[in-house]
Protein backbone atom coordinates (compact mmCIF):
# COMPACT_ATOMS: atom_id res chain seq x y z
CA UNK A 1 0.00 0.00 0.00
CA UNK A 2 1.00 3.63 -0.46
CA UNK A 3 2.51 4.73 2.82
CA UNK A 4 1.26 8.28 2.65
CA UNK A 5 -1.73 9.81 0.86
CA UNK A 6 -1.95 13.58 0.78
CA UNK A 7 -4.64 14.05 -1.88
CA UNK A 8 -8.27 14.74 -1.02
CA UNK A 9 -10.18 14.52 -4.31
CA UNK A 10 -10.11 17.00 -7.15
CA UNK A 11 -10.31 20.00 -4.81
CA UNK A 12 -6.93 21.20 -3.65
CA UNK A 13 -6.35 21.76 0.07
CA UNK A 14 -3.31 23.64 1.36
CA UNK A 15 -2.31 22.90 4.91
CA UNK A 16 -1.99 26.60 5.67
CA UNK A 17 -3.05 29.85 4.05
CA UNK A 18 0.57 30.69 3.30
CA UNK A 19 1.36 27.44 1.50
CA UNK A 20 1.03 27.39 -2.27
CA UNK A 21 -1.44 24.88 -3.65
CA UNK A 22 0.98 22.60 -5.49
CA UNK A 23 -0.31 19.68 -7.55
CA UNK A 24 2.23 17.05 -8.53
CA UNK A 25 1.41 15.18 -11.73
CA UNK A 26 3.21 11.97 -12.69
CA UNK A 27 2.68 11.29 -16.43
CA UNK A 28 2.87 7.59 -17.32
CA UNK A 29 2.41 6.19 -20.81
CA UNK A 30 2.42 2.45 -21.42
CA UNK A 31 4.11 2.73 -24.80
CA UNK A 32 7.90 3.06 -24.78
CA UNK A 33 10.23 2.50 -27.71
CA UNK A 34 13.08 1.08 -25.65
CA UNK A 35 11.14 -0.45 -22.76
CA UNK A 36 7.48 -1.28 -23.57
CA UNK A 37 5.19 -1.29 -20.54
CA UNK A 38 7.81 0.63 -18.58
CA UNK A 39 5.54 2.03 -15.82
CA UNK A 40 4.51 -1.49 -14.82
CA UNK A 41 8.01 -2.97 -14.73
CA UNK A 42 8.76 -4.62 -11.39
CA UNK A 43 11.02 -2.94 -8.85
CA UNK A 44 11.42 -5.20 -5.84
CA UNK A 45 7.85 -6.43 -5.88
CA UNK A 46 6.04 -3.27 -6.92
CA UNK A 47 5.33 -1.62 -10.30
CA UNK A 48 7.71 1.23 -11.08
CA UNK A 49 4.88 3.78 -11.21
CA UNK A 50 3.91 2.82 -7.65
CA UNK A 51 7.52 3.26 -6.51
CA UNK A 52 7.55 6.76 -8.04
CA UNK A 53 4.22 7.61 -6.41
CA UNK A 54 5.47 6.45 -3.02
CA UNK A 55 8.56 8.64 -3.26
CA UNK A 56 6.62 11.70 -4.40
CA UNK A 57 4.03 11.46 -1.63
CA UNK A 58 6.81 11.73 0.93
CA UNK A 59 7.29 15.39 -0.08
CA UNK A 60 5.94 17.95 2.39
CA UNK A 61 5.01 20.86 0.10
CA UNK A 62 2.40 19.15 -2.06
CA UNK A 63 -1.36 19.51 -1.75
CA UNK A 64 -2.13 16.60 -4.05
CA UNK A 65 -0.45 13.92 -6.19
CA UNK A 66 -1.96 12.20 -9.20
CA UNK A 67 -0.77 9.86 -11.95
CA UNK A 68 -1.89 10.90 -15.45
CA UNK A 69 -2.03 7.98 -17.85
CA UNK A 70 -3.53 6.80 -21.12
CA UNK A 71 -3.66 3.13 -20.08
CA UNK A 72 -6.19 1.45 -17.80
CA UNK A 73 -3.60 -1.06 -16.58
CA UNK A 74 -1.46 1.73 -15.15
CA UNK A 75 -4.47 3.41 -13.55
CA UNK A 76 -5.51 0.11 -11.98
CA UNK A 77 -2.00 -0.55 -10.60
CA UNK A 78 -1.83 2.85 -8.92
CA UNK A 79 -5.32 2.60 -7.45
CA UNK A 80 -4.70 -0.96 -6.24
CA UNK A 81 -1.81 0.44 -4.19
CA UNK A 82 -4.01 3.15 -2.70
CA UNK A 83 -2.89 5.94 -5.02
CA UNK A 84 -4.78 8.35 -7.26
CA UNK A 85 -4.78 8.23 -11.05
CA UNK A 86 -6.76 9.71 -13.92
CA UNK A 87 -7.14 8.82 -17.58
CA UNK A 88 -5.95 11.32 -20.19
CA UNK A 89 -6.21 11.44 -23.96
CA UNK A 90 -4.06 9.07 -26.02
CA UNK A 91 -3.30 11.55 -28.80
CA UNK A 92 -1.22 14.14 -26.94
CA UNK A 93 1.82 15.04 -29.07
CA UNK A 94 3.93 16.01 -26.03
CA UNK A 95 4.11 15.50 -22.29
CA UNK A 96 3.33 19.18 -21.81
CA UNK A 97 -0.03 18.70 -23.51
CA UNK A 98 -0.90 15.83 -21.15
CA UNK A 99 0.11 17.96 -18.17
CA UNK A 100 -2.06 20.84 -19.40
CA UNK A 101 -5.06 18.52 -19.69
CA UNK A 102 -4.70 17.69 -16.00
CA UNK A 103 -4.15 21.34 -15.06
CA UNK A 104 -7.41 22.27 -16.79
CA UNK A 105 -9.29 20.00 -14.38
CA UNK A 106 -7.57 21.25 -11.21
CA UNK A 107 -8.56 24.89 -11.42
CA UNK A 108 -7.55 25.87 -7.88
CA UNK A 109 -3.97 24.58 -8.20
CA UNK A 110 -1.45 27.41 -8.25
CA UNK A 111 1.64 25.42 -9.24
CA UNK A 112 1.80 22.23 -11.32
CA UNK A 113 4.85 20.08 -10.63
CA UNK A 114 5.77 17.35 -13.11
CA UNK A 115 7.74 14.28 -12.04
CA UNK A 116 8.38 11.68 -14.74
CA UNK A 117 7.00 8.20 -14.16
CA UNK A 118 10.42 6.63 -14.80
CA UNK A 119 12.19 8.31 -11.85
CA UNK A 120 11.79 5.75 -9.03
CA UNK A 121 14.69 7.30 -7.08
CA UNK A 122 13.34 10.85 -7.07
CA UNK A 123 14.25 12.65 -3.82
CA UNK A 124 11.20 14.10 -2.00
CA UNK A 125 13.37 16.89 -0.57
CA UNK A 126 14.17 18.06 -4.09
CA UNK A 127 10.45 18.19 -4.91
CA UNK A 128 9.95 20.38 -1.84
CA UNK A 129 12.81 22.65 -2.89
CA UNK A 130 11.39 23.06 -6.38
CA UNK A 131 7.91 23.83 -5.03
CA UNK A 132 9.28 26.31 -2.48
CA UNK A 133 11.06 28.30 -5.20
CA UNK A 134 7.68 29.60 -6.38
CA UNK A 135 6.81 30.96 -2.96
CA UNK A 136 10.20 32.65 -2.73
CA UNK A 137 9.83 34.22 -6.21
CA UNK A 138 6.24 35.36 -6.94
CA UNK A 139 7.16 36.29 -10.53
CA UNK A 140 8.62 32.84 -11.30
CA UNK A 141 6.75 31.03 -14.08
CA UNK A 142 8.78 27.86 -14.73
CA UNK A 143 11.56 25.98 -12.97
CA UNK A 144 13.55 22.78 -13.37
CA UNK A 145 16.60 20.94 -11.99
CA UNK A 146 20.18 20.15 -13.06
CA UNK A 147 23.06 18.16 -11.61
CA UNK A 148 26.76 18.25 -12.47
CA UNK A 149 28.26 15.62 -14.78
CA UNK A 150 31.93 14.66 -14.70
CA UNK A 151 32.10 11.43 -16.70
CA UNK A 152 33.05 12.27 -20.30
CA UNK A 153 31.04 9.38 -21.76
CA UNK A 154 27.93 10.70 -20.01
CA UNK A 155 28.66 14.20 -21.22
CA UNK A 156 28.94 13.06 -24.84
CA UNK A 157 25.75 10.97 -24.66
CA UNK A 158 22.99 12.88 -26.53
CA UNK A 159 20.35 11.26 -24.29
CA UNK A 160 21.79 13.35 -21.44
CA UNK A 161 20.49 16.87 -21.99
CA UNK A 162 22.90 19.61 -20.99
CA UNK A 163 22.01 23.10 -19.72
CA UNK A 164 23.92 26.35 -19.19
CA UNK A 165 22.63 29.11 -16.93
CA UNK A 166 23.21 32.81 -16.35
CA UNK A 167 24.54 34.32 -13.13
CA UNK A 168 21.04 34.54 -11.70
CA UNK A 169 20.47 30.81 -12.24
CA UNK A 170 18.18 31.05 -15.27
CA UNK A 171 18.65 28.80 -18.29
CA UNK A 172 20.45 30.23 -21.31
CA UNK A 173 20.14 27.08 -23.44
CA UNK A 174 19.52 23.33 -23.37
CA UNK A 175 21.19 20.94 -25.80
CA UNK A 176 21.90 17.29 -26.50
CA UNK A 177 25.39 18.35 -27.59
CA UNK A 178 28.22 19.07 -25.16
CA UNK A 179 27.44 22.37 -23.46
CA UNK A 180 29.53 24.40 -22.99
CA UNK A 181 32.14 23.48 -25.59
CA UNK A 182 35.44 22.74 -23.82
CA UNK A 183 37.76 25.11 -25.69
CA UNK A 184 39.14 25.90 -22.24
CA UNK A 185 39.34 22.68 -20.18
CA UNK A 186 37.63 22.59 -16.82
CA UNK A 187 34.24 24.08 -17.67
CA UNK A 188 31.48 22.55 -15.56
CA UNK A 189 28.82 20.58 -17.40
CA UNK A 190 25.32 20.20 -15.98
CA UNK A 191 22.80 17.52 -16.85
CA UNK A 192 19.21 18.62 -17.06
CA UNK A 193 16.85 16.51 -14.94
CA UNK A 194 13.36 16.29 -16.43
CA UNK A 195 11.50 17.56 -13.38
CA UNK A 196 9.49 20.72 -14.01
CA UNK A 197 7.26 23.09 -12.11
CA UNK A 198 4.99 25.74 -13.62
CA UNK A 199 2.53 28.38 -12.55
CA UNK A 200 -0.75 26.88 -13.69
CA UNK A 201 -1.74 29.86 -15.86
CA UNK A 202 1.66 29.87 -17.55
CA UNK A 203 1.50 26.13 -18.24
CA UNK A 204 -1.84 26.53 -20.01
CA UNK A 205 -0.41 29.31 -22.21
CA UNK A 206 2.81 27.39 -22.82
CA UNK A 207 0.97 24.30 -24.03
CA UNK A 208 -0.80 26.39 -26.68
CA UNK A 209 2.41 27.86 -28.11
CA UNK A 210 3.45 26.55 -31.51
CA UNK A 211 6.51 24.25 -31.61
CA UNK A 212 9.63 26.27 -32.39
CA UNK A 213 12.60 25.75 -34.68
CA UNK A 214 15.14 24.96 -31.96
CA UNK A 215 12.66 22.77 -30.09
CA UNK A 216 12.18 20.64 -33.18
CA UNK A 217 15.90 20.57 -33.98
CA UNK A 218 16.95 19.37 -30.50
CA UNK A 219 13.68 17.54 -29.73
CA UNK A 220 13.49 19.44 -26.43
CA UNK A 221 10.17 21.00 -25.45
CA UNK A 222 11.68 23.44 -22.97
CA UNK A 223 13.33 25.34 -25.82
CA UNK A 224 9.84 26.47 -26.84
CA UNK A 225 9.68 28.46 -23.62
CA UNK A 226 13.11 30.04 -24.14
CA UNK A 227 12.41 30.90 -27.77
CA UNK A 228 9.25 32.69 -26.67
CA UNK A 229 11.17 34.81 -24.17
CA UNK A 230 10.14 32.88 -21.04
CA UNK A 231 12.71 32.46 -18.28
CA UNK A 232 13.35 29.05 -16.71
CA UNK A 233 14.87 28.90 -13.23
CA UNK A 234 17.37 26.04 -12.84
CA UNK A 235 17.92 24.61 -9.37
CA UNK A 236 21.29 22.89 -9.10
CA UNK A 237 21.57 19.81 -6.93
CA UNK A 238 24.26 17.33 -5.94
CA UNK A 239 21.71 14.52 -5.85
CA UNK A 240 22.17 11.78 -8.43
CA UNK A 241 19.36 10.25 -10.45
CA UNK A 242 18.83 6.96 -12.26
CA UNK A 243 15.98 7.31 -14.73
CA UNK A 244 14.76 4.06 -16.28
CA UNK A 245 14.96 3.88 -20.08
CA UNK A 246 16.45 0.42 -20.65
CA UNK A 247 16.57 -3.05 -19.10
CA UNK A 248 20.04 -2.19 -17.80
CA UNK A 249 18.65 0.88 -16.02
CA UNK A 250 15.89 -1.26 -14.54
CA UNK A 251 18.36 -3.78 -13.15
CA UNK A 252 20.48 -0.97 -11.70
CA UNK A 253 17.46 0.51 -9.91
CA UNK A 254 16.41 -2.92 -8.62
CA UNK A 255 19.87 -3.39 -7.16
CA UNK A 256 19.66 -0.01 -5.42
CA UNK A 257 16.26 -0.91 -3.94
CA UNK A 258 17.57 -4.28 -2.79
CA UNK A 259 20.35 -2.52 -0.91
CA UNK A 260 17.93 0.05 0.53
CA UNK A 261 15.68 -2.67 1.94
CA UNK A 262 18.46 -4.70 3.57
Amino acid sequence: MIKRERGRGSAMHAESEERLRVLCVIPARYASTRLPGKPLKDIQGKPMIVRVYERVTCAENLADVIVATDDLRIKAAVEAAGGKAMMTREDHPTGTDRLAEVAEKFKDAEVILNVQGDEPLIDPALIDELAASFKDSPALQMATVATRMKDEAEIQNPNNVKVVVDKAGYALYFSRSRLPFDRTPGARVYKHIGIYAYRRDFLLRYAKMEPTELEKSESLEQLRALENGCRIKVIKTDRKFVGVDTEEDLEKVNEIYRNMEV
